[in-house]
């Protein structure tokens, strides 16, 4: 406990002990050893006695006077420190030198370590010792630990290790959210909220100003999205960037070739679209990467690689055909259109550039925009005409039926083109939102060709999480429609259930949407997807807890079964309204 005394100079316990076993005179040998040992201030001795009288022990009175000077002193070394004297650092150096052999003594250890805290640049003498003694290294202050994890990649990563994996049990947490809503779900969070999380507050504080600690940390995630493919560690990248520009530390950010491009796109996220003014600055960024400076088209990549961005970028794409689409235009005469599909070429393509090292823009295949957006353009027209019609006397409608299938062209390039099935995914996410029952009933079908694009890129789209997630918000505005073995049977046995048993994340989506919508499913149907969804033995314990609890509510809703005559609530969860009686209102709900 009070190891390092003698090499200051000053006695500690075993000379007191040493005293008492040699001396004649124990009391005159304590005596002498408190006069040495105590406060050297003359005019304190005769005041001691006053203590004693008090009933007060020496141990509580120089234990409160050792806990005043020692909190004055941490208060000087934060004075010195912030001061501008030029030899400010040297006194503090002085003092570690003075006060580092009692590091191990708990009450005087908050001392050393507040000089360590406040040294720019500590010894490395010490740095090493810090770092190779466990206790002292996890009560040292992050200050210290940046200057030791600097030269210690395995030290900093073993740290950062937990952060990252939380990080993406967070997201996915986020996914299989049990909340199944179009108004609150995974892209909800605004880029400031999110920025609040504790992984993303944490890294920032462990980085600080240290440009290679952050350079490491950015390294992390592009091994570990190499490794994964996990698309949040793009987030993350996004998210750590901007975290470090929200607390103004130009150290980092000036030095970061795509802070500026980030720091526009994150004002797009904010507002989940791309205007014209934002894009021509985004284009600005990209065209003005140099010769020499490829590299950065990496980084950038990975930054449109966040499914943030991704859903901006495509929610915009939408808006903008359907401005097209009311003026007549062709989708290639747009520039903004043009830049849109470019970045999110750019980020569809991030794995790939990463991991063969060729920073070259991957070319937008034309025929996507001269072939795949006219002939998913024509689907809106059909979809269209069909409400048009729908609405029209049945003397003035054609003898025209609706096309039930899609053109060849659209089905091609949801098969072969990333861009594309991205498009194609939101596009059926759209029209769901619209509750347009029947385009949607055309559209699911042709989803599974997206999935056939993991045999090349292990980019399985369709059956992704994030899509999931969003269709089975989607459809809980169609809930009603779940009434039909036709539209069960297109959205179970035309999609869900094509790949459920092989993928579990299918399986868990599945069971998460019907927890919800299990009492709007016709009843027989519903019989035969408990059946389909009964999870075997090796399935992972979230998809046994769903299914248990899609039993339990089925059981309860047999032994209570709601009255013939109940209205069913409405999606938007508005509670109905008694209107007062009057002699010529009756009193009914609205």
């Amino acid at each position: 406990m009070f190891a390092g005394l003698p090499e200051l100079g000053i006695s500690n316990g075993e000379d007191l002990k040493e005293t008492l076993t040699n001396c004649t005179e124990p009391l005159k040998a304590i005596d002498q050893f408190q006069m040495e040992n105590g406060i050297l201030l003359p005019t304190l001795q005769s005041a001691l006695p006053f203590l004693d009288l008090h009933g007060t022990p020496r141990l509580e009175f120089h234990q409160s006077v050792f806990d005043e000077l020692r909190d004055k002193l941490m208060e000087r070394v934060a004075t010195i420190a912030e001061g501008k004297e030029e030899d400010r650092y040297g006194k503090l150096e002085e003092l570690l030198e003075k006060s580092f052999p009692l590091v191990k003594m708990p009450s005087i250890q908050p001392v050393v370590m507040q000089v360590l805290k406040h040294l720019p640049k500590v010894p490395e003498k010490k740095l090493k010792m810090v770092m190779a003694d466990k206790e002292l290294y996890k009560v040292c202050a992050v200050e210290v630990k940046r200057q030791i994890w600097q030269d210690n990649q395995a030290l900093f990563g073993d740290e950062v290790s937990p952060l990252l994996k939380q990080y993406i049990v967070e997201k996915e947490a986020a996914l299989f959210s049990s909340d199944l809503s179009i108004l609150h779900n995974f892209f909800s969070p605004s880029p400031k909220t999110r920025r609040q999380g504790e992984v993303v507050l944490k890294l920032t504080q462990m980085i600080g100003k240290n440009v290679k600690l952050y350079d490491m940390v950015l390294q992390f995630l592009r091994t570990l999205f190499l490794r994964t493919r996990n698309v949040h560690y793009c987030t993350l990248r996004a998210e750590l960037l901007m975290s470090l520009h929200d607390l103004d530390i130009s150290e980092i950010c000036s030095v970061d070739p795509c802070h500026k491009f980030t720091w526009c796109l994150d004002a797009c996220i904010r507002e989940k679209f791309v205007d014209g003014k934002r894009a021509r600055e985004l284009q600005g960024f990209l065209d003005g990467v140099k010769k020499g400076q490829e590299q950065v088209l990496g980084d950038l990549s990975m930054i449109l690689c966040d499914p943030f961005a991704c859903n901006t970028l495509v929610l915009s794409i939408m808006r903008n055909l359907q401005e097209l689409l009311s003026q007549d235009a062709l989708p290639r005469d747009s520039p903004d259109l043009m830049l849109l599909l470019r970045m999110l070429s750019l980020g569809q393509g991030a794995w790939d550039m990463i991991d063969s090292q060729v920073f070259k823009e991957p070319r937008l295949d034309l025929e996507v925009v001269t072939r795949f957006l006219p002939a998913m353009m024509s689907v809106v027209v059909d979809d269209h005409t069909l409400n048009v019609e729908q609405k029209l006397p049945s003397e003035e409608k054609s003898l025209l039926s609706y096309p039930t299938t899609l053109p060849d062209a659209y089905n091609r390039y949801l098969q072969e083109n990333r861009v594309a099935c991205e498009m194609g995914l939101y596009y059926v996410l759209h029209i769901a939102k619209l509750r347009n029952k029947n385009t949607l009933q055309r559209l699911l079908p042709a989803l599974d060709l997206c999935c056939s694009l993991t045999v090349e890129t292990y980019n399985d789209m369709a059956f992704g999480d994030i899509f999931l997630h969003l269709l089975t918000g989607h459809l809980t505005l169609l809930s009603d429609e779940f009434g039909s073995e036709d539209f069960c049977s297109v959205v179970f046995d035309g999609f869900l259930l094509t790949s459920f048993s092989s993928k579990e994340n299918v399986h868990r989506h599945t069971l998460r949407m019907l927890l919800h919508l299990h009492h709007k499913v016709l009843p027989s149907y519903m019989e035969t997807l408990m059946k389909t969804l009964e999870p075997p033995k090796q399935s992972c314990e979230p998809v046994k807890e769903l299914y248990t609890q899609l039993t339990e509510k089925l059981d309860a809703q047999k032994k209570s079964p709601p009255p013939a005559d109940e209205t069913p609530s409405l999606d938007l969860g508005l509670h109905p309204v008694t209107v007062p009686t009057t002699a010529s209102t009756p009193s009914t709900p609205l």
